[in-house]
């Protein structure tokens, strides 16, 4: 009989903690090899942990709701192996190098249990939230009387900005290390609401922990960025024709349904080739100029919350390497499978109003990106042809497409000649082109 550390995974390059939100076995159950031990949150996505051995699950080191550091021991798994170092799963060397003796895995609980992370009530507060009040000179006793909006009343550091004007005026000690923090971490505190009253036969439905996130990811993103919209309207004709030539024959051969999307995603990386400053994001009074083109895509979810999946390196693939992310991803989304490294890393951002027959729409950008366009239905319209027998009107597959740019590095100029090349790129697309 061996024993098998069960940790904490890194769910992206950016993610360095995770709540977890259900134990999926306990102990004493079996488990397969691959079999989903637990659930996950972290700020990204939600997600099952599995086993990367078979066995018994012999103990459970943390509780539901704990916030637990990546490469943290969470639990024990009792195994047939031997007990020697090459019959340990290869998914365990990278915690055994970074958490390679019991007392680090001590410390890790230590850190989580004192008392500057839980209050009288055993509400948890993250360090930076602890940070903020040491700061601002606040004491556990008036933390506890915050009232928080995270998971299970926990206090965010929102909520905590937000109190801080109020204790200002009640005569409280406070200072700008807020606004610091604020700044630090690309964030702002939620505006002021304003009162709701409920009537009689009103329902009162509970935003879940994505709606909430959302809703937090737009304020802040409408904060931060000056938003300004330009808008093209494109002919779609020799797309659709083509589209609707060859799309039988793609599917039998790739086994792909081949949409609008991937073909837009395309002429996108090509247009961003040309106009790098797109390809940008800011912090502070510098700008980053990102090397990798990677595209979100918006995806709605049966839920009816909104994920935006990443394809990398968009512009290296072609149609049929894009048709195939974009298939895998969209489905991987709606199954609840997407991984935290799916949806990070993204330089720019597509989303399709039309695939809810709207014309066209104004999309907030998604941070820390600069731009986003939005696409919307394909109709037939009257339209001018131009021939050299001379102008005609003919019934075209028309587009319109708007695209929302942060307007302290984005201009008018580069915003607008941006989208106009897109729209030549899918207007020139060749109806000959073969696959």
């Amino acid at each position: 009989m061996a024993q098998f550390d069960l940790i904490m995974p890194k769910m992206g390059e950016s993610v360095a903690e995770a709540t977890i939100i259900k134990w999926l076995k306990q102990p004493g159950d079996s488990i397969e090899l691959d079999e989903p031990v637990l659930e996950i949150a972290t700020d990204k996505v939600d997600s099952e942990i599995p086993s990367p051995v078979a066995g018994v699950l012999a103990e459970i080191l943390f509780n539901e709701g704990d916030v637990i550091q990546v490469n943290a021991i969470i639990a024990k798994i009792t195994t047939d192996a031997a007990a020697s170092p090459a019959s340990a799963p290869a998914a365990s060397a990278p915690a055994a190098q970074a958490a390679p003796s019991a007392p680090a895995v001590n410390a890790v609980v230590a850190e989580v249990s004192t008392p500057q992370a839980h209050g009288a009530s055993g509400r948890f507060y993250s360090p930076l939230v602890r940070n903020i009040a040491k700061e601002e000179n606040i004491s556990m006793e008036e933390l506890e009387a915050i009232a928080g909006s995270g998971q299970d009343g926990r206090l965010t550091k929102n909520d905590i900005l937000a109190y801080l004007p109020q204790r200002s005026k009640n005569g409280s000690p406070t200072s700008s290390s807020a606004t610091k923090a604020s700044t630090s971490s690309k964030e702002v505190a939620r505006p002021l609401a304003p009162a709701v009253s409920v009537g009689a036969g009103d329902e009162i439905i509970e935003m879940d922990r994505m709606r909430k996130m959302i809703a937090e990811h737009m304020v802040m993103s409408k904060a931060v960025s000056p938003h300004v919209t330009s808008y093209v309207e494109v002919d779609m004709t020799n797309m659709v024709m083509w589209r609707e030539r060859i799309k039988k024959e793609f599917e039998k051969r790739e086994g792909e349904k081949i949409t609008f999307t991937p073909m837009i995603i395309e002429m996108v990386a090509k247009a961003i080739r040309d106009f790098p400053m797109i390809n940008i994001s800011v912090d502070g009074t510098n700008i980053i100029k990102r090397k990798n083109i990677n595209i979100g895509m918006a995806t709605a979810l049966p839920s009816g919350n909104l994920i935006v999946p990443v394809i990398k390196n968009a512009d290296t693939k072609n149609l049929i390497g894009l048709t195939k992310a974009v298939n895998d991803l969209a489905n991987r989304a709606r199954a609840n499978k997407l991984q935290p490294d799916d949806i990070q890393g993204g330089t720019f951002t597509v989303t399709n109003v039309g695939s809810f027959g709207n014309v066209m729409g104004t999309p907030i950008i998604n941070q820390p990106q600069v731009a986003i366009l939005a696409v919307g239905v394909i109709k037939k319209k009257p339209a001018v042809i131009e021939t050299p027998q001379g102008d005609l009107i003919g019934i075209r597959h028309m587009m319109y497409c708007s695209l929302s740019y942060d307007h302290r590095v984005v201009d008018g100029s580069l915003g607008g000649s941006f989208l106009r090349r897109i729209a030549d790129y899918l207007e020139a697309f060749d109806p000959n082109t073969s696959i």
